[in-house]
């Protein structure tokens, strides 16, 4: 069995091969741009991994994994649209170089194109591996509109931001590791376990990732940290101390980000002692272990060997940054 940095190998070459017209350029230069702009690759690598745990080809799931990446930069390409961001990467998004008609054009081509490759699977897998896909990427888009929806709410519960980031986040992760397992000719069972293995697993990334936002280093996120506060986005740390707060406390939650008389260091400063003394960051600590754990307790419950789940395991603990 390959290793993960293996298949992230097998991966990136297959990519590196993948060719498209030269004509029209402001069509496919934003897409080569997108998919040769790195990321972590974490969907397509645990599409392969679910593939070949269940005993399947890697080779065979590449065009599959592909898709999943080009499907997950298509949306990336439309969120820099829609949040005006110029950055992705740490380099100028699409939209920040060739404008917002063409990242939406070309992201429409993208997610076309994810089809074409899907189109090159086994062709007796073809139809449950489309009905996987199709479903996700409706769930992907409507994750994205409760997200925005969440920006006009004034109250937003614990449930519905979870349901939320499992929507925009965790279920393009679960649908690549069921997309692998059917392509391993994994049993129906299998395939709904991997599902909810890479489902805990994806929140519980998520979780870290608002945590990281307010209380990890740059380089542990990858960007300036505190801009969740800054923007007064409703993050799991911000609704769970929403629902425990004081209501002297919550406006301080409310408003600081819109308090123009603070420095953004005061600012972050200012709801992280709120969070802190409501002891928020360990709460958030607990959710995220329950999470992983229950995530690699999943793996336990397949009818495979074990040791044919330890890349697996390896996997969730690149992702969540643990050594055991």
């Amino acid at each position: 069995m390959k290793n993960n940095d293996q298949i992230l190998n097998l991966f990136e070459n297959y990519l590196a091969q993948m060719q498209f017209p030269e004509e029209p350029e402001l069509l496919y230069k934003p897409i080569l741009y997108s998919m040769s702009g790195g990321g972590k690759r974490i969907r397509p690598t645990l599409l392969m991994l679910a593939c070949e745990a269940f005993g399947g080809d890697v080779q065979q799931a590449l065009p599959a994994a592909a898709a999943v990446e080009m499907f997950h930069n298509f949306t990336l390409l439309h969120d820099d649209i829609m949040d005006n961001a110029e950055v992705r990467r740490g380099k100028p998004s699409v939209y920040a170089s060739w404008g917002d008609n063409v990242a939406i054009l070309s992201g429409d081509a993208m997610m076309i194109y994810s089809y074409r490759l899907l189109s090159e699977v086994p062709a007796d897998k073809l139809a449950r591996i489309m009905e996987i896909f199709t479903t996700t990427a409706l769930q992907v888009c409507e994750g994205q509109q409760y997200d925005m929806d969440f920006e006009s709410l004034q109250k937003v519960s614990v449930v519905e931001y979870m349901r939320m980031i499992e929507l925009k986040t965790s279920v393009l992760l679960a649908g690549a590791a069921a997309i692998g397992a059917v392509l391993g000719e994994a049993s129906d069972e299998d395939c709904r376990q991997i599902y909810r293995y890479a489902l805990e697993l994806g929140l519980a990334f998520q979780l870290q990732d608002d945590l990281l936002d307010s209380y990890g280093t740059q380089e542990e996120l990858g960007k300036r940290i505190g801009g969740d506060i800054l923007e007064g986005k409703k993050t799991c740390l911000m609704l769970n101390a929403m629902s425990r707060a004081t209501e002297e406390d919550r406006e301080v939650l409310r408003s600081t980000y819109l308090d123009k008389s603070l420095s953004e260091e005061q600012k972050i400063e200012r709801v992280k002692a709120v969070y802190d003394k409501y002891d928020i960051p360990h709460l958030i600590n607990q959710q995220i272990s329950l999470r992983f754990e229950r995530a690699l307790s999943i793996l336990d419950s397949l009818a495979i060997p074990k040791e044919r789940t330890e890349h697996l395991r390896v996997f969730a603990q690149n992702l969540m940054g643990r050594k055991k």
